[in-house]
């Protein structure tokens, strides 16, 4: 099930985002950053950001948050063509590939529709094998840059849909 995320999700949302940092990016982001995460850290920072932004979450059958999206207008101003941007989109390695990132996409694609914004993009570390979801969800690469996470520079690659009514409608 997909839900408008609340602020009492913030602990589950922490959960979820630290336990997939570890599994998607070890081998990509220095060891000592992921072993250095803490839920307690990640929940701090969703109190605050489940606040002020647009998010989704995925629950499996007994209501624990096995993924979760958030997104709104394009935060860099570089991209003017660009209305709207996902921020960050994680689930649960167990739950991969069943759609759920799909379904929390087409969450993220409607809310934004329905605040006018018709374009989105998306931020992916270069490395991350789930990319390929991207492209078979329409996106376009369109620019990359590079990040810097424990003194190690990581390049990431921007996902661009120009029209967001095709993940919506996207089977």
């Amino acid at each position: 099930m997909i839900r408008r995320a609340r602020v009492s999700d913030a602990k589950g949302i922490a959960k979820v985002h630290v336990d997939s940092w570890i599994t998607t990016y070890r081998n990509i982001v220095p060891d000592e950053y992921l072993d250095g995460l803490k839920y307690e850290d990640r929940e701090r920072l969703w109190n605050r950001n489940l606040q002020h932004s647009t998010a989704f979450v995925a629950e499996n059958e007994i209501g624990e948050i096995i993924g979760f999206a958030d997104g709104g207008k394009e935060r860099s101003g570089n991209y003017p063509d660009i209305g709207g941007e996902v921020y960050s989109i994680y689930i649960l390695k167990a739950y991969q590939g069943r759609g759920v990132g799909k379904l929390l996409m087409r969450a993220i694609s409607n809310e934004l529709l329905a605040n006018d914004i018709q374009s989105l993009i998306v931020w992916v570390l270069k490395e991350n094998q789930s990319s390929g979801f991207y492209e078979n969800l329409g996106g376009k690469v369109i620019d990359e840059k590079y990040i810097t996470i424990a003194d190690k520079q990581i390049p990431e690659l921007a996902y661009e849909w120009a029209d967001i009514g095709q993940i919506v409608k996207r089977k």
